[in-house]
């Protein structure tokens, strides 16, 4: 339920951009995409090394009191399990970021041209 409510305030915002808005914002989408990927692949060259998130369970121990219908007091335990992630150091081939990150990079400028163009179409669909 509480995911659902968090959603609301998303919706409405997004209701609140106007036609042109939302026509350039889904042609930006794949720059924006690729801007995050070359931001990752440069802080990995500048580290010499990557990060990788990793699930991790863990399971807490402990002991509950229930009361049976009787009104008789008793204990059982009843764990709980947490998930969380951890970030840890992962190896790379540096050679093979420097290529990935030349490869992002051609792939982003062709994105922006055709960005470029789809934003053109939005305003003059769409003039305000």
């Amino acid at each position: 339920m509480r995911p659902a409510l968090l959603m609301i305030p998303l919706l409405a915002l997004a209701a609140c951009a106007t036609p042109r808005e939302a026509c350039i914002n889904d042609a930006l989408r794949d720059v924006r995409i690729l801007d995050g990927l070359i931001a990752e692949t440069r802080g990995n060259i500048d580290r010499g090394y990557a990060l990788e998130e990793r699930p991790e369970v863990r399971t807490i121990r402990r002991t509950c009191t229930g009361t049976t219908a009787e009104g008789v007091e008793f204990t059982y335990r009843c764990d709980t399990v947490n998930t969380f992630t951890t970030t840890i150091p992962a190896a790379i081939d540096l050679n093979a970021e420097q290529a990935k990150l030349t490869s992002l990079m051609q792939r982003q400028h062709e994105e922006r041209t055709l960005a470029d163009q789809m934003i053109a179409q939005c305003i003059a669909i769409y003039p305000e």
